[in-house]
């Protein structure tokens, strides 16, 4: 089938009929091949995901773009990796701001994908750093919460997680409520947890993925060092940045020993690899799913929310509400250049 067939699909045709990482217009139902790739410093890429797209979705896109004055100029079919499904691009060249992501995920809710938009994309296929929250982000659990499972205090100490997780407790101050806790537990128990870690579905297969591209990996957790260290021997991370508990006679004492990781120094270590890599900004990226982490993904040059809260999703630059963390790729491999090919 000839370019000039697969870019006129009628209104009911499915858009596999496009072809994968070409530009095209879109306007009056007909797709026309764009002469120039977008410009990745000028502008929003709107990227929808997670979808089984049609032309109606198309329409329904740039129609909810226009009622926000923002003019699509181009759109790309794309898939990053064979394992995820194609997903959209939207390039609108003359944008000011980004729309609430609280907005696009409400809008996107309704047909049943995901949607965001990010400015100057980082670039898969050149060397980035990802610096990643563990719990709850690299794992699905949050490890202090499941030793206080152990030690029966389970309650009393999810409560303040929570609080802190939503930004409505400060984080050090939380993190030493719900240490003193735990005073007294065996340090078997927490070998025993440490080596049941389940890990976040698709954080696996992304980073063999980065490591591929040369990129360099690291988390930045509140949690503590004996688990970060057991994620980075199973995901083959760079490195890890955690906070070390005390122990006497194989027992938590209750207290955490040096530096707390909290929100400003996770930000810190990004801003530290960013230097010490000599990476340029737009090539960092920050993921994780509280309130402390913010800082962090402000920092970043792209910040996403896993999984988080509306406060988290709303602030971040990006979010990925559900599915597998395999789908950060769709925000780092946007068509914008000769290799970006599946």
């Amino acid at each position: 089938m000839s370019q000039t067939n697969m870019a006129q699909p009628g209104a009911e045709q499915p858009l596999t009929q496009l072809v994968l990482n070409k530009w095209f217009s879109y306007q009056d139902e007909v797709f026309l091949p764009l002469k120039n790739l977008p410009n990745k410093h000028q502008g929003l890429f709107s990227i929808a995901f997670a979808g089984n797209f049609s032309i109606t979705h198309i329409k329904a896109i740039i129609d909810f773009f226009a009622k926000h004055n923002q003019t699509v100029t181009g759109l790309c079919q794309y898939q990053p990796d064979l394992s995820l499904p194609a997903a959209l691009c939207f390039y609108i060249k003359q944008a000011e701001l980004p729309i609430n992501p609280l907005v696009l995920q409400q809008f996107s809710s309704t047909l049943d994908f995901q949607l965001v938009q990010i400015a100057c994309p980082p670039n898969l296929y050149e060397p980035g750093l990802l610096v990643m929250d563990m719990d709850s982000t690299a794992i699905t659990i949050e490890c202090i919460d499941e030793i206080a499972r152990l030690a029966n205090v389970y309650d009393e100490v999810a409560s303040v997680t929570a609080l802190a997780m939503a930004g409505k407790l400060d984080f050090s101050e939380s993190l030493n409520q719900r240490v003193a806790k735990l005073t007294g537990i065996e340090k078997s128990l927490i070998d025993e947890l440490k080596n049941n870690l389940p890990l976040m579905p698709g954080i696996k297969m992304l980073c063999q993925i980065l490591k591929q591209h040369q990129w360099h990996l690291a988390i930045a957790s509140g949690g503590f060092v004996p688990f970060a260290e057991q994620v980075q021997a199973l995901i083959n991370l760079d490195e890890v940045h955690a906070n070390v508990l005390e122990f006497k006679d194989n027992k938590l004492t209750g207290k955490v020993l040096g530096t707390i990781v909290d929100a400003q120094q996770k930000a810190v270590i990004l801003e530290s690899l960013q230097q010490q890599l000599g990476l340029i900004k737009s090539q960092t990226v920050a993921i994780g799913d509280g309130a402390n982490d913010l800082k962090m993904m402000a920092t970043a040059g792209l910040g996403v929310a896993v999984h988080g809260t509306a406060k988290v999703v709303e602030q971040a630059q990006a979010a990925i509400c559900q599915g597998s963390l395999l789908q950060l790729l769709y925000m780092l491999a946007i068509p914008l250049n000769s290799v970006a090919t599946v």
